[in-house]
């Protein structure tokens, strides 16, 4: 009778014994959890540019665009913050000049030109229409700030998921014109050699600041004594 009592609790303890095992191994697990995994200094967490086109149609005439349109399109261009790092385009299916002309006036009033080719947008133009896109691009890095790598243990030797997050995040916001993230600005090569050129001759030729002597550092006016009582 003791030895099937033996027996009896012997098979209660095993299932016991495997379920706290189980339970040990699942805590061990879940203390990894949240460990970092990469193990290079490149941060994975990268700016991502944007590009959102916004259009609005406008009435032409032969002689381009009459003066109730441009007061539309220009407190259109006020309405949408028109700034640096935007690009209009137009799209005239008459190619008439003087529509583009209008048009690239008003945009020069902003500090901006006329891009060479519109963007493909939805919806038809009427007849004795015109379309013009403004093409913005914003720069953010998606997943910043994170903190999910809760782990004290870091067995993969790995940065954390949120290394890189402050210096990308500062730099899609700074940057002007976030499209110089995927691709630099392109000028032409004589320009920027001749105006190095002229500030560099200009810098050579100055004459010294020293050359003519130093100016006198006198005080201006006499000093007064005191004056006595009787």
């Amino acid at each position: 009778m003791p030895h099937a009592r033996q027996n009896r609790l012997a098979r209660v303890a095993a299932p016991t014994a495997k379920l706290a095992l189980a339970l040990t191994l699942g805590l061990g697990l879940a203390g990894c959890g949240g460990m970092p995994t990469n193990t290079s200094l490149y941060s994975v967490k990268q700016p991502v540019v944007e590009r959102s086109n916004m259009v609005m149609d406008v009435t032409t005439t032969t002689a381009g665009l009459p003066i109730s349109e441009q007061q539309r399109l220009n407190g259109w261009f006020e309405t949408m913050d028109l700034r640096y790092g935007d690009r209009i385009a137009i799209e005239n299916p008459g190619q008439n000049p003087a529509v583009t002309n209008a048009i690239r006036d008003l945009a020069g009033r902003y500090g901006l030109m006329i891009s060479d080719t519109a963007p493909v947008t939805g919806g038809y133009l009427q007849p004795g229409q015109a379309r013009v896109v403004i093409t913005r691009t914003t720069a953010s890095v998606p997943g910043c700030p994170d903190w999910s790598a809760k782990s004290d243990m870091n067995f993969n030797n790995g940065t954390s998921p949120n290394f890189g997050c402050a210096i990308n995040s500062n730099l899609a916001a700074m940057v002007a014109d976030p499209q110089d993230l995927i691709e630099g600005k392109k000028g032409a090569s004589e320009t920027v050699i001749a105006t190095s050129n002229k500030a560099i001759s200009t810098y050579r030729e100055m004459e010294p600041t020293g050359k003519g002597g130093l100016m006198d550092a006198g005080t201006p006016g006499g000093g007064g004594g005191g004056g006595g009582g009787n």
